[in-house]
């Protein structure tokens, strides 16, 4: 069963998702928050698997309650959801640790599969907007540049893993493709991300792809 938390400041946004996800069988809202602070508390009080996170909320924002939310001893899945996918918005939530995004307009018929796919492991994020998004990381280069650097430092088996995150494969998938025990994968994705010094496996996924198309020169 994926327990979800809503956040949104509109009560009706709310209800919208909490119709379309409640005919899963598999999907149950655990709560509603309208604002981040209110989302703080509920993923305390409520312990959901997945979060459905408004960016744009009066008092504390989405990307201020996703840091919090991420610094969490066991995080619940946390996506950012948005009218536009404004690059630098998007940005901002991934470095906070959000899991990916989702717009307001997608389709009913395809939300619950979103939402399985982020609840699974998956990073959410369209592959048009992610290039565009290695193309707003630009002004970044400094910093990439020397976790680009980094990633020369990892052991084969860690790039090997590093490349499947690339992909948005989840743990289970990256272990069969590389012959692995998830546990084993588990852990050699938790070095990964400490050594790159990123948050989360969506910014070591972007990582990987700029690497591979070579992005930063």
């Amino acid at each position: 069963m994926i327990r979800v938390l809503l956040v949104d400041d509109d009560p009706l946004v709310c209800a919208h998702l909490r119709t379309i996800l409640g005919t899963a069988a598999d999907v149950e809202i655990a709560g509603e928050a309208y604002d981040g602070a209110e989302a703080l508390d509920a993923v305390t009080r409520h312990r959901p698997g997945l979060v459905l996170m408004d960016l744009r909320m009066p008092g504390v924002d989405g990307v201020t309650a996703i840091r919090h939310i991420a610094a969490l001893r066991e995080p619940p899945v946390v996506v950012a959801l948005t009218t536009f996918d404004t690059d630098q918005h998007v940005l901002r939530a991934l470095e906070a640790g959000a899991a990916g995004f989702l717009l307001k307009s997608t389709p009913p018929e395809d939300l619950i599969g979103l939402v399985r796919v982020a609840a699974g492991g998956h990073t959410v994020l369209s592959g048009a907007t992610t290039r565009r998004l290695l193309n707003a990381a630009a002004g970044r280069r400094a910093d990439q540049d020397g976790r680009l650097t980094l990633i020369e430092a990892l052991t084969g088996r860690e790039r090997e893993v590093l490349g499947c995150l690339g992909e948005g494969l989840s743990n289970a998938e990256i272990a069969r493709r590389l012959h692995l025990s998830e546990a084993t994968v588990k852990g050699h994705v938790s070095r990964v991300l400490v050594k790159l010094g990123c948050p989360n496996r969506t910014r070591a996924g972007l990582l990987a792809q700029h690497a591979v198309l070579g992005g930063y020169r």
